[in-house]
């Protein structure tokens, strides 16, 4: 994802007004071995790609955007939103500058796969997702975009755990893999 910044003085509290009066987003870049640059995020263009990043069913947190800022050109994550507590209107953002030569820690989503066809659902049971996301440790050219678990065999009281997920090889979780990431439960009053 392509995001073109300008940058932005930052000393005043009527700048960053006049930048959300704009339609714009306030906006900082930071990473290890990289001096903090207080910048402003396009706001029709950001809402633009949260919507297709929705359709396509991915997460923010995995989408390295290539951020062009006075003829320069950065890698960075989304690491921080925050939104108007009334509104939601996004208020701020916070980008992690990538170096490609270090690892940088991410959380995935975990998909679920097969749900309309699991066995346990069908008798008359409630798929439970305890696990939404999988935080994990790679280079940035390594990000998965998700990890998927398939549920289509699990039956009544049945779950699949962390350790079901196929790991790249380049990966390495930083989370228990024996942890319990869907789980097939009895609805309430069964027998």
């Amino acid at each position: 994802m392509k995001l073109s910044l300008k940058k932005r003085a930052g000393a005043l509290k009527s700048e960053t007004k006049s930048i959300r009066r704009e339609g714009n987003i306030p906006a900082i870049l930071y990473g290890s071995g990289y001096a903090p640059e207080k910048v402003v995020v396009p706001g029709t263009e950001f809402e633009a790609i949260l919507r297709q990043l929705k359709l396509k069913n991915h997460q923010l947190a995995t989408t390295v955007f290539e951020l062009h800022i006075d003829g320069a050109n950065k890698k960075a994550l989304v690491k921080d939103i925050q939104y108007h507590p009334a509104t939601y209107a996004i208020e701020h953002l916070d980008f992690i500058v990538l170096d490609e030569s270090k690892a940088v820690t991410v959380k995935v989503p975990i998909q679920i796969q097969g749900a309309a066809d699991c066995v346990g659902v069908k008798l008359g049971g409630t798929l439970r997702q305890v696990i939404r996301a999988l935080k994990v440790s790679c280079l940035p050219t390594h990000i998965p975009a998700e990890f998927q678990i398939d549920v289509r065999d699990l039956g009544l009281t049945q779950s699949k755990r962390l350790s079901d997920i196929a790991m790249p090889a380049h990966v390495r979780p930083l989370a228990l893999m024996s942890e319990v990431a869907v789980v097939v439960a009895k609805a309430k009053g069964a027998a």
